[in-house]
This record gives structure tokens, sequence and C-alpha cells, in this order.
């Protein structure tokens, strides 16, 4: 899996990326409902904002064709750190991959995404994720 991309991080390692590296890049691959009605990453605090790019074009869910593309555009940088979110850690993943057989080095899947696992109920937002590890967001 290495060799796939950079790995796994949890939001709080994703957060001090973001914190320390001039040029990380936070890219949200989720889809605009999630954007409008979930939220998203708050970074004005450390003077950026996430690009949101979606990995799967809603209603369909297909592979969006422009992702990779999107991505070299918003960081040009191939040796710039960019941490991929998505709801619950999956499709950032396959995001991260994708990015780095484009030539990238340094991707990483935040691996609990912005909502985390499902609990016993199966609702998100109590287990894991950006939000429950207290990292700023907006609505």
């Amino acid at each position: 899996m290495a060799d796939e991309y950079a790995g796994d991080v949890p939001p709080k390692k994703a957060w001090e990326i973001l914190t320390h590296e001039k040029d990380a890049v936070l890219v949200d691959v989720r889809t605009d409902a999630e954007w409008l009605f979930v939220g998203v990453p708050d970074l004005a605090s450390v003077g950026k904002e996430p690009v949101k790019i979606a990995w799967q074009i809603y209603p369909a869910m297909l592979i969006n064709p422009d992702f990779v593309a999107a991505v070299k555009s918003a960081a040009p940088k191939p040796d710039a750190p960019i941490v991929f979110l998505c709801r619950s850690g999956v499709r950032s993943k396959s995001a991260a991959i994708a990015v780095t057989q484009a030539g990238y080095r340094r991707c990483y899947n935040i691996s609990e995404g912005f909502e985390g696992d499902k609990d016993a109920q199966s609702h998100r937002t109590s287990i894991g994720g950006w939000k429950v590890a207290g990292l700023p967001w907006k609505q």
C-alpha cells in the first residue's frame, strides 16, 4: 500500500501538516450536497482554504474524469503534501492513489474522514473524524 500513496493520517495529523507545511493543501473530495449540508473544514486560522473537487459526480456517482487535472491545477507542486478528505476515508483514499499515480509523491488520506465511522445507531459524527477531533469547520 505504501507504493500506492503516502499513507493514512488521522485528522489531527492532517491538521499538523496543513499548519506546519506552507505548501500543504487539503482537497475535499465530497459532493456539493455534502459541502453545503454537512459542512467543510475551516482552514482560515492557518491562512488556507480547502480545495473542493468532487471525486464522484452526484447523482450517478461516477468517477470525476477531470479530478486529477483539477488537483494539478489547485496544487501545481508535485512534492507538496496533499491531504484528501471525504466523509469516512474511502473516497479520499481512492483520490490519493489516483493523484499519486499522476506523479505526486506526498498524497495522504485522512483516514477517519470528516464525519468518522458509524456508531451503534448507524449515525456518524460521534466516532472519529475531523468534527469529533475538534478541528475547525463551518457550514
